[in-house]
């Protein structure tokens, strides 16, 4: 029989148009139930993630569990997914990133909002949340299946899928590429600096990530405008580009083979997902340690996360790719990406990319540490969570050195299969959303009548 050959078709089931129209789906949903909160309250989101109060029980602050979900979710997705994307389906797939990052703000603020509302403290008296949890405590025990699917499928991705593998290979290839340093020199510095950091638990996690986070998404963003500052001229016909695009049938050019409208929205919507991670049920763990006691004002810091990935750091990718016209090369991948730096910058570019493209990958190996690592202790409590860190540091020390294509499908299927039970959940649950929703809005109309009396 050949495994491999299985594998990429339960791959492709897995996340076959079901799922996608699932994802979507729920993100539509919950956008109407909330009546389009990620649009009328994304401003007061963006100045909660300075401005919170942090005066609830958690482990961290509001803006320490925002860099850890974006540590695990700004990765080697921003750079490479985008390019896949776009050269399998046009400029055009970057619209439909952006409308999979609409809906899925909703679907992030939901997620986030029962994070808190659902966490409980562990043995350790470190706080546990995420979907196991809402799933067990918001919808009872006869749904704990659901919730052990979950988390043993957390486990997983974390062990042999984004956590892992994809990363380090990320790291060792551009580093030799881009500043020629060998695989094993790379592979010896990363593990140490993974196993210092994630030995320290969620705050040496959060620690690193507040800042690598915010200069690697400022550096990155930056060099992007840089490139599109070069290409000033070329900007106007790429924004009519991608539009028309994503609504008719983009032709051949180049090394690009032409694309229906059904390949950019599946890609889109697909590599959108993929990046953002709403819906997946991954950043819902990292929000539940935030020290804050109302489950909403999380939720809309969470729904930040989406809005920073996608239709910012995604669309810098793609405005690169396509006013420099890499999308159209020969290039693929991490390549096409670098092809457009070196178009704008030939003699820095590529070394520019080589460092945001190892900071992404970096911060993801440690959000998804956490994730991991929650996942187990709800499976088999605290006594799990030491001997999880090792296997991940050997995990990660080996990653360098392997390149199992059946291991990479593998983890595919398990990343899909964390979003069914989550999606099941945040639909069964979107009452209690919506009722976490209005009483937050309440307090706020409260204590501006209080604000303004004094």
């Amino acid at each position: 029989m050949d495994w491999l050959k299985l594998l990429d078709n339960i791959d492709s089931l897995v996340w076959g148009p079901p799922l996608l129209i699932l994802l979507v789906g729920t993100g539509i949903w919950l956008t109407i139930r909330l009546g389009l909160l990620q649009v009328l309250r994304l401003p007061l989101a963006l100045k909660l993630i300075f401005k919170a109060k942090n005066d609830g029980e958690g482990d961290v602050n509001s803006f320490g569990a925002l860099c850890t979900a974006l540590a695990a979710t700004v990765g080697t997705g921003n750079i490479v997914g985008v390019a896949t994307a776009i050269k399998a389906g046009g400029p055009g797939a970057l619209f439909w990133m952006w409308i999979a990052a609409f809906f899925g703000m909703a679907t992030k603020y939901a997620e986030g909002c029962l994070a808190v509302k659902y966490r409980k403290v562990d043995d350790n008296g470190q706080i546990s949340g995420g979907p196991m949890y809402y799933i067990e405590k918001g919808l009872g025990e006869k749904f704990r299946p659901l919730a052990l699917m979950f988390a043993a499928s957390g486990v997983l991705v974390a062990f042999f899928g984004i956590g892992t593998f994809p990363q380090v290979n990320a790291i060792v290839d551009t580093c030799k590429l881009g500043l020629g340093i060998p695989n094993y020199a790379t592979a010896i510095i990363l593990t140490i600096t993974v196993a210092l950091v994630t030995i320290g638990g969620l705050k040496s996690i959060s620690n690193v990530s507040s800042k690598i986070v915010p200069f690697m998404a400022l550096f990155y963003v930056a060099t992007c405008l840089g490139i599109l500052v070069v290409y000033f001229d070329q900007l106007p016909a790429a924004i009519s580009t991608i539009m028309t695009s994503a609504f008719t049938t983009t032709a051949a050019t180049g090394g690009f083979l032409g694309a229906t409208i059904m390949m950019a929205m599946r890609n889109g919507v697909a590599r959108g997902v993929f990046s953002n991670e709403s819906g997946l049920g991954s950043a819902p763990i990292a929000a539940a340690a935030a020290k804050t006691k109302w489950p909403a004002e999380q939720g809309l810091i969470s729904m930040t996360g989406t809005f920073i990935d996608t239709i910012i750091i995604c669309t810098m990718t793609g405005l690169a790719l396509v006013v420099t016209g890499a999308w159209s090369s020969e290039f693929k991948g991490a390549a096409m990406t670098q092809a457009a730096f070196a178009f704008a910058f030939p003699t820095f570019g590529p070394i520019l990319l080589t460092v945001g493209l190892t900071l992404f990958a970096f911060t993801t190996i440690l959000g998804w540490n956490y994730y991991g690592e929650r996942c187990c202790e709800y499976l088999f409590g605290v006594k799990g969570i030491k001997p999880y860190r090792y296997i991940f540091i050997l995990l990660v020390a080996s990653g360098a050195f392997l390149k199992l294509e059946a291991i990479w499908l593998l983890a595919d299927i398990v990343n899909g299969l964390m979003a069914i039970p989550n999606l099941i959940a945040l639909l069964l649950l979107t009452g209690v959303v919506v009722a976490e929703t209005n009483k937050y809005l309440q307090h706020l109309k409260k204590e501006e009548k209080a604000d303004l009396a004094a």
